[in-house]
């Protein structure tokens, strides 16, 4: 009989912690899962699922518009009711709420509602009662984080913006990542005057440099306010509005603020100060090959790691410390470069492998190739919005290193190339293959001539 309650705590049921809680206990591990808020985490909840929702329903207004060009016509025009789309998303967001109860109930993990708090190596504290067990994995995600300014308790952050009362028709987003785009083209898209104040040069920072250009080039003609170099140094409420001063002197009356500046790792409350567990320069947590932390006996994954912040990799890594520790006890590591990931933007952002800027740093050599056009919807539908597709290629191995697009479902476009890059298939093995036509997709097999080396 084992000394501890369970063999397996998991603290927090996101995405990471429900598929390595489920996928233990599917090998005969005593498990319990913990989560104080919902099943799901951020992804399901307040990310990813509701922010691709959400920039679907954006879209519409460029399709209505497009369709002009294709016969369509509207006897009169087309109307946005923030409310339905809001209240279809909460209930969309409850069935997957259910789907993950469903996950962990059917696999035998034991579900407490409650913040579980470390007490020691062995054992957590949680609703008042002491639960001992042999691991301890942490997988509490992340949270926004804003800076200080005058007015910030009215600034929104990503948890709060998805369930508004009413629709802003003016909206104000400070931030430069991925989540502060796409939420600029979000509400852009449903009808806000929409503002997007970062206090760099240039947006996306990290991603490849020609591709960010791009898009703020394609954001601009689709009608969002751009103010680089810029922050938010103070905000005052005025009746029903914000009037916010930025730092550069400008000043902004806007119904709705968004501060998209960052999120750091999720651990007020969960009693780390109880155990010696060293931390990353930045905060998070410092783990081995097997995800175990300088506490033996407690592990990490996801976003409370150093890594990429992104779902399918905390499954990935959930897996995998599984197989370590309840398995084979070995797993191929995983290849981050060949993480494909994508920004919804409008237009959409796909990309996969190096960036330029990267593989000069890496390769003595390399190739260029790109294609910037406009598909083939637009000859009808009458938009200037264009497509730019981009293959990084190593010169000395002609393996492509890495592939990159801007353009419509370039996400779901992307997963294919990542497998092509994680297979370390070469340029010529791309020009070899035919290409489906006419698709945008074929560029990425018809690029010929370089660009630039």
């Amino acid at each position: 009989m084992s000394q501890y309650d369970v063999d397996l705590f998991v603290i927090g049921a996101g995405s990471g912690g429900v598929r390595a809680a489920r996928t233990a206990a599917g090998k005969g591990v005593r498990v319990a899962i913990a989560e104080d808020r919902y099943l799901g985490g951020t992804c399901v909840n307040v990310g990813c699922v509701p922010k691709k929702l959400y920039s679907y329903a954006a879209h519409f207004h460029d399709a209505f518009k497009d369709s002009k060009g294709f016969g369509w016509h509207f006897d009169s025009a087309p109307r946005f009711e923030w409310s339905k789309l809001r209240d279809n998303k909460k209930t969309e967001i409850s069935r997957l709420n259910g789907i993950y109860e469903r996950l962990l109930t059917n696999a035998g993990v034991e579900l407490i509602q409650g913040r579980a708090e470390i007490v020691d190596e062995h054992t957590v504290a949680i609703n008042g009662r002491r639960v001992s067990a042999e691991k301890i994995l942490i997988a509490t995600g992340g949270t926004p984080w804003m800076p200080e300014f005058e007015g910030r308790e009215h600034v929104l952050s990503s948890d709060q913006i998805f369930d508004l009362p009413s629709f802003p028709k003016r909206f104000l987003v400070m931030g430069g990542g991925y989540i502060a785009v796409e939420f600029a083209s979000i509400f852009n898209g449903l009808g806000a005057e929409t503002h997007l104040a970062y206090r760099g040069p240039l947006f996306l920072r990290g991603f490849d440099h020609e591709l960010r250009d791009f898009i703020r080039d394609e954001m601009l003609k689709k009608g969002v306010n751009l103010h680089f170099e810029s922050t938010i140094a103070r905000v005052e409420k005025r009746d029903d509005a914000y009037a916010v001063e930025l730092s550069n002197g400008e000043t902004l009356e806007v119904d709705a603020i968004l501060g998209a500046t960052g999120r750091r790792p999720r651990f007020e409350g969960l009693g780390l100060e109880n155990v010696d567990v060293e931390r990353e320069f930045d905060g998070k947590l410092k783990i081995d090959d097997r995800y175990q932390t300088s506490v033996p006996s407690i592990l990490a994954l996801g976003d409370i790691i150093e890594g990429p912040e992104l779902t399918p990799v905390a499954l990935e890594e959930a897996m995998r410390l599984v197989e370590l520790h309840y398995g084979s006890g070995s797993a191929d590591p995983i290849d981050y470069d060949s993480v494909a990931t994508a920004v919804f933007c409008h237009p959409n952002m796909g990309t996969v492998g190096l960036t330029e800027e990267q593989a000069r740093a890496r390769h003595d050599s390399i190739r260029v190739y790109t294609t910037d056009f406009r598909p083939m919807r637009h000859t009808l539908s009458g938009s200037d919005e264009r497509c730019l597709m981009k293959l990084i290629v190593d010169d000395s191995t002609d393996r492509v290193v890495g592939a990159h697009m801007v353009g419509e479902e370039a996400g779901e476009l992307i997963q294919g190339l990542a497998i092509a890059v994680r297979a370390r298939l070469t340029k010529r093995d791309f020009d070899a293959t035919i290409g489906v036509h006419p698709t945008s997709a074929e560029e990425f097999v018809t690029l010929r001539n370089v660009t630039r080396t």
